[in-house]
């Protein structure tokens, strides 16, 4: 092979390689397992008279021989459970608890662990049907809430009821609950410190109900609850996992009734939800 055709061949590698890292980068894949990659025999063929390429990519190979014109670069299958956890063996569920709800508020008490008590009126505990299939987790209450000491009932929280009765369960069919529990200033998103303090109790909870479903409401509870980085934007619409339960990130009501466009989304986000929890009764 002429060394020009060699430097077009090479060039040509590294496209793809390129490409190919931009689109796992859209994925918000950061790691790739390439550890069977570099134990598969002979990938690669490159004659000893040959000069040394760089190390192969773990995307494509290519085999370089002088009895034929080159080849278009042929995919290497990367193994799906390496990029999307799909195949691999399934999280340990969540070890169900003992504990009564009452037991977990008792712990709870008149709380100031965070900045948050200064202001509050009421304390927010999760809301609803305790044996639970389906749960819905938001950020923190708004004004109705820390008034009237109950997750989602203002507009955002008529909404969901909307929302929830559309995909054939009755809100007390349903749990309702928040990371936080007690309203931030002005409504804003509680803070990671602020978060922290309300986190554990509200795993607590998910531990004694065991609910087959979460749907998280909004960035911050799905940052909160699934510890990942991406927004709300590249991860709703698929489910996540947390020990063993599915978790639909989709957007917040409160975001919804700020922009009405997103309800498309959102709502085949929840037929996704409805259509697994009719597939576990089969």
């Amino acid at each position: 092979m002429k060394p020009v055709a060699e430097t077009l061949d090479l060039a040509a590698l590294l496209k793809d390689t390129r490409e190919q890292l931009t689109y796992y980068k859209e994925l918000g894949v950061e790691n790739l397992e390439t550890q069977s990659l570099k134990q598969s025999p002979a990938l690669v063929s490159v004659p000893v008279t040959q000069p040394v390429l760089p190390p192969p990519s773990p995307f494509r190979t290519k085999t370089f021989s002088t009895d034929r014109p080159a080849q278009k670069p042929a995919a290497v299958s990367t193994p799906t459970d390496s990029l999307f956890g799909d195949l691999a063996a399934p999280a340990a569920r969540i070890e169900k608890s003992s504990e009564s709800f009452a037991e977990i508020w008792a712990d709870i008490g008149d709380c100031t662990r965070c900045e948050l008590c200064e202001r509050r009126t009421n304390i927010v505990h999760t809301d609803g049907n305790q044996k639970a299939r389906l749960m819905f987790v938001g950020e923190a209450p708004g004004a109705d809430e820390d008034a009237q000491a109950r997750p989602f009932v203002g507009r955002a929280g008529q909404l969901l009821t909307k929302m929830i009765e559309a995909i054939g369960f009755r809100r007390e069919d349903v749990l309702i609950g928040n990371v936080n529990r007690c309203r931030p200033p002005g409504n804003r998103p509680p803070t990671p410190e602020e978060a922290s303090m309300c986190k554990p109790f509200l795993l607590r909870e998910i531990a004694v109900v065991q609910p087959e479903v979460i749907v998280v409401l909004g960035n911050t509870a799905m940052r909160n609850l699934l510890d990942i980085k991406q927004g709300i934007t590249k991860v709703r619409g698929e489910f996540q996992d947390y020990q063993g339960v599915k978790v639909m990130p989709t957007f917040h009501p409160a975001y919804l009734l700020r922009d009405p466009s997103k309800k498309k989304e959102t709502w085949e986000d929840l037929k996704k939800v409805r259509a697994l929890l009719d597939s576990r009764r089969e």
